[in-house]
């Protein structure tokens, strides 16, 4: 690692940047998340078939592609913590997690609320449905593993390798609507060819992507501040019982 990255790598200059830099990004994802729930219930029409159902979809999807996101970020994370001995890497991937299992969580009810009057059911045991819930289980695993580890380093490498192994099911979760027969419809949106969802409905889909976005990036950093300061107090109590 270069001392540029060893400098900003620092959890000193984190913690300085992070204080400057997330006041802003909250009012932001504020203002963000404003603009596209107007934009997603007042402005976008609906659906010739699904009627006003459709605007489930634009919190649905977003939720969905940051859920898949988060746990790959953690994964990286992870493999930066253990081949370059950052902590911050490691901080950052326990940062991410719990945000990343509310939004799987958000994924799993609002599928469930679309799939009642879309399907007539609230749940099958299709690919697509299945593999979102195993993520949702290796989300709750990988917190649990940080909680039960006391020690931050260990913690870290027990809970990384659960990262490791479960990120495989994130093209698992992409590719099963191509690879089974689910209930799912093909992908719409991340398409080699390009979307093929209307612009009407595209654009609050991608404006809510983009505030939910804002929104974990604040969470993210707040929780990663906190985290510093739990291991300094950790430290601090180690070095006086030492002493």
């Amino acid at each position: 690692m270069t001392p540029l990255m060893n400098r900003y790598a620092h959890p000193t200059h984190f913690m300085r940047v992070s204080g400057i830099a997330l006041p802003w990004l909250a009012a932001a994802s504020v203002i963000a998340l404003v603009v596209a729930l107007y934009v997603a219930l007042f402005v976008a029409p609906e659906d010739y078939l699904q009627g006003q159902t459709v605007r489930i979809m634009f919190l649905h999807v977003p939720a969905a592609w940051l859920a898949l996101g988060g746990y790959v970020a953690i994964a990286i994370a992870s493999v930066t913590g253990w081949i370059w001995k950052r902590p911050l890497a490691d901080v950052a991937a326990r940062a991410i997690a719990p945000t990343g299992a509310c939004f799987t969580l958000i994924v799993l009810l609002t599928g469930s609320l679309w799939g009642k009057p879309m399907w007539g059911t609230w749940w099958v045991w299709d690919a697509r449905l299945t593999s979102v819930a195993i993520l949702l289980l290796l989300y709750l695993g990988y917190i649990a593993l940080w909680n039960a580890i006391e020690e931050p380093s260990l913690a870290a490498r027990a809970a990384g390798a659960l990262a490791l192994i479960g990120v495989v099911n994130v093209p698992v979760i992409h590719f099963s609507v191509s690879w089974w027969n689910t209930l799912h419809q093909p992908a719409s949106v991340l398409r080699l060819d390009g979307p093929t969802i209307h612009p009407a409905l595209l654009v609050p889909l991608l404006l809510m992507f983009a505030a939910l976005s804002l929104l974990m990036v604040t969470i993210t950093l707040a929780r990663m501040r906190l985290e510093i300061l739990r291991r300094r107090t950790r430290m601090l109590r180690l070095r006086s019982a030492q002493a």
